[in-house]
């Protein structure tokens, strides 16, 4: 994928992470994609919704999901500003999402790439491929932002 394009949907990601922000919801975006379309898109919403699940991701996959009038989003990818955690790195392999795009890493709550890493686990039928860093500095000075602004 060109980083031109790669770099845009980040951003269309991370303008959803924003908007979250403005509401108090921890900053984070999420977009599916298919075939170069955008299908779903999400913002953290767990405080506005009181839904525990309500994570950007599950948003996201819920849309696209409905959009294609199924429960697999096999050729989708999933664009997301943060690692995702444990719940949703479970959903993105239960979906069957080809691609994962996420731009800051999460070592306390990650699940990709840091902690239980989830897509490693014998245990688990579908691993997409995985691409981490896309706008890292961007996203991770949106949630450092945030938090900083809450101490």
């Amino acid at each position: 994928m060109p980083i031109e394009h790669s770099r845009a949907l980040m951003q269309e990601a991370l303008t959803l992470a924003r908007a979250a922000a403005e509401t108090g919801e921890v900053p984070v975006g999420a977009l599916v994609v298919k075939d170069g379309q955008i299908i779903g898109r999400g913002a953290n919403r767990p405080i506005g919704t009181h839904d525990p699940t309500a994570h950007a991701e599950i948003i996201a996959m819920r849309e696209a999901a409905a959009a294609l009038g199924t429960d697999r989003l096999t050729g989708c990818d999933l664009w997301v500003t943060l690692e995702p955690c444990a719940m949703c790195a479970g959903a993105i392999a239960h979906a069957r999402i080809a691609r994962l795009y996420y731009g800051a890493s999460d070592p306390k709550g990650g699940a990709v790439e840091h902690g239980p890493k989830l897509f490693a686990q014998p245990t688990v039928h579908h691993r997409p491929e995985v691409y981490s860093g896309i706008c890292e500095d961007e996203a991770a000075g949106l949630l450092k932002a945030f938090f900083e602004a809450r101490r």
